[in-house]
């Protein structure tokens, strides 16, 4: 039978999700679709607020209920119908679980495969003298502890269980047939009879008490048979409990597997979770497996481990010579040669041991070779990436997993990646296509569209605008369709346009002798009173010059009027700044949330509901009702509605169904109570104020100047599409960099400003690019310096002047290739910068 047409493709069809206007588009199953268009223009809303939402929904319907109660609650997306949807996966730039703790190897699972290797393979060495560890006899363990004072008292124990999970009635009833009556349970002492019932899901340790004694003569032969017995139920280990002077127990873990030829120490058994910084039993005593003190505003190497992280023991563990700290402190390239290399000089035994973990490892290590993070170390703090870093390096993962039948949706992987990567990153995404999965991208890379399959195009606007499917076919048809945007930009018919001439500075803001993180001593010149770019592929340096060293010396200069000292915690290492005193301010404007509280929207950050509330409290009603303007925040309790707390919505808990957010039935999902929403300004209550977009604002407070200013400069950034009381939590990183932008707008400038962005072009298609680009070019005419770290070529061949670094990433970056205007960089040999800005300004 021929399949139906349902099995080749995914049909969304009645769509209404946030701006969606009913939406009907067919998604080809085994394939690459990019969803492209304007800002706000539905890309999201199509691909992750429905698609995505529908795939996990529909996972968790399929779950018991006993399992869905643990679970968040997922609400049906709007839409009439979905139908051929395969599990689907999002892979996305947000931090998701990440913590301190994650790092490159954790994420990727690496890790897991290394833990088992040394603690397999691994040669352990003594913490204290460094000398190799063998085998301890029952003896030497006697002697030992009869070495201690006379009349020391001492406890015998045999560990049953250390820190595993679970009830261990079997353990209790094993420790009463060997005749014992006492046992110490996560360090408290009970009678075997009186030992509570232990929580099955807690970690627990569990020690048969063999024998209490005091060292004095005559005590060696009860000793002896002591120790052999708890020997023998330990399994090889034996804790001894020794009262020190001050009448605190000290505890010893004597191993007749394991201890030092030298000193005589002894060590536990060697396994996975020796190497585990998650791991008490891992972790680095001091720093808990931070690797680090905080101290203040600033971290502090842990002096312990070094920010290895571990426990003295684990770092102890070599094989050939290489610690697991050293190994993860590798960039991906050496740490792939380090695996490669390894098994000449090993064992036959450790060999065969060796070889399956380190064809994993190898695989995984080439995929994130392939999608351009090679430059990282393993031992990377998953915190310090960036957005489009953490989702390469997921989807590293993915590809090393290998799922088949899975719908894998992507937001924007080229993010922070050079267009010489491209080609790269694009056969990975075809590498996951062809295993049999369907791949869907929301995109605006240009390489990426015209790899793909079929390219769908939302708008034809933002917000209310937008929502429509204005185009779906193959990159040629979106091409030559006049009614597509993108289709326009893609066939040159539209373009970024390049300037003319350059703007000639001759003041500048100048660094010498540049060290921070990979950059090799390079000296790199500010043309103040210009539009400067800051280019380079993924880890050349362009972060550790701008965001780690620029920003932090100009700050320190215009504020304590000298050179930053290395005692202030910063990373910063250069030799001198000069020309900061040509500069008023400094303004960083970065993709960090707006707010961490639900409440927090445009509105609230750019001081556009304080003009608001001022307009509201002025009108006569809200003076008769003796109503100020802080009546009219949902952060006040006096206005906001009691019930929802401000919030518009309820979370009613199902117990074993999922819960169920509803809008608060008092205030009807407008915040406020119904005392505030009765005073109204041109028939409009400040609810609905906050409902309406941006563009509809500007127009409703037209005479209103201060209110008007803060919105069309808004509107200049390209957010006119957004609801002034949209959530922070729903900001994507490029949105909230551009609210930031909009609000600086808005300020009076006093010219010298010095204003550093870091890729502002996040999220943004040709045509926003466009008008971005006159955005910054504004903000220079007045008399302001404007640095971005930057990979879109149409923004780079409109600076003035352009610093590339590379000439790669990690070790193989940190140097200054070339610096001038784009005309000088274009004529550059050997520069993969060159070769795509040469194109761009042809």
């Amino acid at each position: 039978m021929p399949k139906s047409r349902s099995a080749n493709s995914i049909r969304i069809r009645g769509a209404r999700v946030h701006n969606l206007q009913s939406v009907d588009v067919d998604i080809p199953r085994d394939a690459i679709t990019v969803i492209t268009g304007v800002s706000g223009s539905g890309k999201s809303s199509l691909a992750f607020d429905t698609l995505f939402a529908e795939g996990q929904r529909q996972y968790i319907d399929s779950l018991s209920a006993y399992a869905r109660q643990f679970l968040d609650s997922m609400p049906r997306p709007d839409v009439d119908l979905i139908d051929g949807l395969a599990p689907t996966m999002a892979i996305d730039q947000k931090p998701g679980s990440t913590s301190a703790r994650s790092t490159v190897a954790t994420v990727t699972e690496i890790y897991d495969y290394l833990r088992l290797l040394f603690s397999r393979v691994g040669l352990p060495h003594c913490g204290s003298c460094g000398a190799a560890i063998a085998r301890q006899s029952a003896d030497v363990i006697r002697d030992a502890l009869l070495s201690r004072p006379e009349g020391s008292k001492l406890v015998l124990m045999a560990p049953m269980v250390r820190g595993r999970k679970g009830a261990h009635r079997d353990v209790f009833e094993s420790i009463q047939v060997a005749g014992l009556v006492r046992v110490r349970v996560d360090g408290e002492m009970y009678l075997l009879d009186d030992v509570p019932e232990l929580a099955v899901r807690k970690n627990h340790t569990i020690e048969a008490v063999v024998d209490r004694l005091v060292v004095r003569g005559g005590v060696e032969s009860r000793l002896a048979d002591s120790l052999s017995l708890a020997l023998r139920l330990g399994k090889g280990l034996v804790t001894a409990a020794v009262e020190d002077e001050s009448g605190n127990w000290i505890d010893s873990i004597y191993n007749t597997a394991m201890a030092c030829i030298e000193c005589g120490a002894s060590v536990e058994e060697i396994e996975p979770r020796t190497f585990s910084f998650n791991s008490p039993y891992g972790a680095c005593p001091t720093c808990d497996g931070l690797g680090h003190v905080d101290s203040g505003d600033s971290k502090t190497i842990c002096p312990s481990c070094d920010g290895g992280r571990l426990r003295s023991e684990a770092m102890g563990v070599t094989i050939d010579g290489v610690s697991i700290t050293e190994l993860t402190a590798m960039n991906l390239t050496d740490a792939a040669s380090w695996i490669g290399a390894l098994g000449p000089s090993l064992s036959p035994l450790h060999r065969a041991v060796a070889k399956p973990i380190q064809t994993e490892v190898t695989k995984r290590l080439e995929f994130l070779d392939e999608v351009g993070v090679s430059y990282l170390t393993l031992d990377r703090s998953a915190e310090t990436l960036s957005g489009g870093e953490l989702q390469r390096v997921r989807l590293a993962t993915s590809i090393g997993s290998g799922l088949v039948g899975v719908c894998y949706i992507l937001d924007e992987p080229s993010i922070g990646l050079h267009p010489a990567d491209h080609d790269r990153l694009i056969r990975c995404l075809r590498r996951l296509q062809q295993n049999g999965n369907t791949v869907v991208v929301v995109e605006h890379d240009e390489a990426t569209m015209r790899a793909a399959d079929r390219v769908i195009d939302v708008g034809p606007g933002a917000g209310a605008q937008g929502g429509k499917i204005v185009a779906s076919g193959t990159p040629k048809r979106i091409q030559a369709n006049k009614r597509s945007l993108t289709g326009r930009y893609l066939s040159g018919v539209d373009a970024v346009p390049v300037p003319e001439t350059r703007r000639a500075a001759d003041r500048f803001l100048s660094l010498t002798d540049v060290n921070t993180h990979n950059l090799k001593n390079i000296t790199v010149r500010f043309p103040l009173g210009c539009l400067i770019g800051i280019s380079g592929v993924s880890g050349s340096g362009k972060s550790s010059l701008v965001v780690d060293t620029l920003l932090p010396a100009v700050e320190y200069q215009l504020v304590h009027g000298k050179r930053l000292p290395t005692t202030t915690g910063s990373v910063a290492r250069f030799g001198k700044l000069t020309g900061a005193a040509e500069l008023d301010k400094l303004v960083p404007i970065d993709q960090a949330p707006i707010g961490r509280s639900p409440r927090s929207c445009p509105a609230t950050y750019s001081g556009v509901l304080d003009e608001i509330r001022k307009v509201f409290a002025a009108t006569r009603e809200a003076k008769t009702r003796g109503f100020t303007a802080s009546r009219f925040s949902f952060n006040s309790a006096a206005g906001r509605c009691e019930l929802c707390k401000g919030h518009g919505v309820e979370r009613i808990s199902m117990n074993f169904l999922s819960d169920l957010f509803v809008i608060c039935p008092r205030c009807g999902g407008k915040r406020f109570n119904r005392q505030t929403l009765q005073v109204r300004f041109k028939g409009a209550n400040v609810a609905d104020v906050l409902a309406m977009t941006i563009d509809q604002a500007a127009a409703f407070f037209e005479n209103m100047p201060s209110a008007h200013r803060l919105l069309t400069s808004l509107q200049a950034v390209g957010l006119g599409y957004m609801h002034l009381g949209q959530s922070s939590t729903t900001l994507s990183g490029g949105e909230a960099q551009r609210i930031k932008l909009g609000t600086e707008l808005a300020r009076t400038s006093t010219g010298n400003t010095l204003y550093v962005l870091d890729e502002p072009t996040t999220g943004l298609h040709f045509d926003d690019v466009k008008r971005l680009v006159g955005v910054l070019q504004r903000l220079v005419d007045s008399g302001n310096t404007v640095v971005v770290i930057e990979h879109d070529f149409d923004l780079l061949a409109c600076c003035d002047w352009i610093i590339d670094l590379g000439p790669g990433g990690g070790i193989h970056g940190g140097r200054l290739m070339a610096e001038g205007t784009p005309e000088q960089i274009a004529g550059q040999v050997d520069n993969a910068t060159a070769r795509f800005l040469g194109k761009k300004l042809r």
